[in-house]
């Protein structure tokens, strides 16, 4: 009795080690197919469109995809703190102007040439993808900015900044902006939104980063001030609201107010940017990059995702369902007859065929501040443009020459 107790003990005992074992290689199955993914896409529409995405690549692959939502005002912080802790995702969302620094930093895994088809790529959104002839990176999505007008505040013909100068001065001889209504409201302090718009002025006028005190830069600089002297200075958001109201004559934006002036009674055009210097105007062309992190222990199954994105059926069907998504990368699809048909979306692809991207350098995050506190500074009287560039060309040569 006593023996066939101890058999029983040992198969009860036998069975219970059985399940665990079973139960924890399940569990490590899981995890081995789960991929973390930090993003940028945090609003509700947004993470239901980019969830109906990822459902497709979960049914057809089995990898499970666990999502991070990040802002664009604290995820850089985010991302660097997570990678110095050791703990960053297995795959990550960047800005165009963002993948240089994280590249040359050692952070992203480098992605074979032969497992990837760069050439599928528009030729214009390539460059952010390398550092030192090798991808860290691969283009997601790429858009633009252009000029909001308020036809029933700002009803004139122009073509060139000079023209709307002009008019803006005449215009307010007679304006009231105690009804605080502004015929045209400009970026101040705003961080990594700035620069976007004063960028845009300097490649227009000719310049470049490159000579930041150049007669150019200067020139650009000094008409971003004037024309910010005709109206208001504030952050993207509120020029964005106030131009909901109907109370902004013009400004600078994206695709994500041709959305929210859907449910306006805002009568309104989207104008390319305006000639400056006597050339065509040249506005910022940002993108979405997907890049892999060089610690992780699933750079197979995230390369998967990552070229499963990018893969420009899948982009085009996330453009689809979000406007201030743009453009798909993948140039077979950047036309498509989606686009055609949609009167803003043909216009801000128009736009797209003057637009930069900012330079592939590491020290980007540095010079775009850099930039931006040259603009405070002449926004704010602090100092004049060329003062102010003057300083900006030589915190830049200070910062490369460290």
């Amino acid at each position: 009795m006593k023996n066939l107790l101890l058999i029983i003990l040992s198969l009860i005992l036998s069975l219970i080690l059985f399940i665990i074992l079973i139960s924890c290689s399940s569990e490590e199955k899981v995890i081995k197919n789960e991929i973390d993914f930090w993003h940028f896409w945090s609003e509700p529409s947004q993470k239901k469109a980019l969830q109906e995405i990822i459902n497709k690549f979960q049914n057809e692959t089995g990898i499970k995809i666990k999502t991070t939502e990040l802002s664009w005002n604290d995820g850089k912080t985010k991302l660097f703190t997570a990678f110095n802790s050791g703990i960053g995702p297995d795959v990550l969302e960047l800005g165009s102007d963002w993948v240089s620094q994280f590249s040359s930093s050692g952070v992203l895994s480098e992605i074979p040439d032969s497992l990837v088809k760069m050439d599928s790529y528009l030729d214009f959104a390539k460059a952010p993808s390398f550092w030192n002839n090798k991808i860290y990176a691969l283009p997601w999505l790429v858009d633009t900015r252009m000029l909001f007008v308020n036809t029933d505040l700002f009803s004139e013909s122009t073509d060139s900044w000079e023209e709307i100068l002009d008019i803006l001065i005449n215009k307010n001889i007679y304006s009231n902006k105690k009804s605080g209504i502004y015929l045209i409201g400009q970026n101040g302090p705003d961080a990594n939104r700035l620069y976007k718009k004063i960028i845009s002025f300097i490649w227009s006028a000719g310049g470049g980063i490159s000579d930041f005190d150049s007669e150019e830069n200067i020139y650009a600089l000094e008409m971003y001030k004037k024309l910010a002297d005709q109206g208001i200075v504030e952050k993207q958001r509120n020029l964005d609201e106030l131009f909901l109201k109907g109370k902004l004559g013009m400004t600078i934006s994206g695709g994500w107010l041709v959305s929210k002036l859907q449910n306006s009674n805002v009568n309104y055009q989207i104008k390319e940017m305006p000639e400056l210097n006597g050339q065509r105007g040249v506005s910022f062309a940002g993108g979405e990059y997907l890049a892999i992190n060089n610690s992780s222990e699933k750079k197979e199954l995230a390369l998967k995702f990552i070229k499963f994105l990018t893969k420009g059926g899948n982009s085009l069907s996330f453009c689809k369902l979000i406007n201030d998504a743009g453009f798909p990368s993948d140039k077979e699809y950047y036309n498509n007859s989606f686009f055609e048909q949609n009167l803003a979306k043909k216009k801000f692809s128009i736009q797209l065929e003057s637009a930069q991207m900012t330079p592939v350098n590491k020290h980007w995050f540095e010079i775009q501040d850099i930039l931006e506190l040259a603009t405070e500074r002449v926004l704010y009287d602090k100092m004049s443009a060329e003062e102010a560039l003057t300083k900006a060309k030589e915190s830049t040569n200070l910062l490369i020459n460290r």
